[in-house]
């Protein structure tokens, strides 16, 4: 059984950043099966970070799907494991 794995995407700027981000989704979107994307606005404003949450169907490229988003400046990754 593989393991499953939960990578945490915070991105600073987000509407700078988010093109480039999603071409890095795209490129991995058939080992994504959860996307759940948050950002903390208020009524009538619209926070500058987000942060995406994904979970992968199978964990074999979470290390290049990570390796590939840290490299965008402004963007942290973390990920979770679970046996």
């Amino acid at each position: 059984m593989s393991k499953r794995v939960i990578i945490g995407i915070q991105i600073a700027e987000r509407a700078k950043l988010a093109a480039e981000v999603q071409t890095v989704l795209t490129e991995f979107g058939c080992d994504i099966r959860t996307r759940l994307g948050l950002h903390g606005g208020e009524k009538g404003s619209c926070p500058a970070d987000g942060l995406i949450l994904l979970e992968l169907v199978c964990d074999k490229k979470a290390g290049t799907i990570k390796e590939k988003l840290a490299a965008i400046p402004g963007v942290n990754v973390q990920m979770m494991v679970f046996e």
